[in-house]
Formats: structure tokens, C-alpha cells, sequence
């Protein structure tokens, strides 16, 4: 089985802060996000809830893709979220 690279979009409780970041490890990444392990910007502005992820076997694909959604207007990563999650519900528990 080859490994997988994940795209992710974490925001706080209110839904009004973004966080999009990648990872070899979702469910590790959101368990530290979760946990404030590392200082920065989620651990500053309470971004810990799992709302949006793809899943890409090509790093250099997630890598890109990555880049292209960093470069969205707002609106355009809400929709992309609802269109996935339209409550924008916690999806870390269904990781397990």
C-alpha cells in the first residue's frame, strides 16, 4: 500500500479563523492541533476542529494543492468546506 498525504482545514469553534495545513499523519497532526503541542498560529487563535481533508497518494500533488487553496479568497474555503461538511462538524472522531 503506498502512503497517503493530507490536505487539511482546521477553524475554532465560532467557524470565523482558517487553518489549512498537510501532513503524512492526519490523525497525529489533529491530535497535536487538538492538544497545542507546537506554538503558532492554530495554538493562538484556538484553531483544533477538523472541518475539511483530501487525500492525495502524489506529495508533489498535495503539495500544489496545498498552495492553491492557501491563495483562495475566503469565501471559496467555506464553500469548498460546505460542499463536504455543510455544519462544519468536528470530522476528527471519524478518523478512528
Amino acid at each position: 500500500m503506498s502512503k497517503q498525504y493530507y490536505i487539511y482545514i482546521l477553524t475554532n469553534l465560532k467557524n470565523n479563523v482558517f487553518y489549512i495545513g498537510s501532513t503524512s499523519d492526519l490523525q497525529k497532526r489533529i491530535y497535536e492541533h487538538k492538544n497545542k503541542i507546537f506554538k503558532g498560529f492554530s495554538k493562538k487563535y484556538n484553531v483544533e476542529k477538523l472541518v475539511y481533508y483530501e487525500i492525495y497518494d502524489d506529495p508533489y500533488l498535495m503539495v500544489s494543492r496545498e498552495r492553491q487553496l492557501k491563495n483562495w479568497h475566503r469565501d471559496w474555503k467555506i464553500n469548498l468546506i460546505k460542499s463536504k461538511n455543510p455544519d462544519f462538524n468536528d470530522l476528527y472522531d471519524s478518523l478512528f
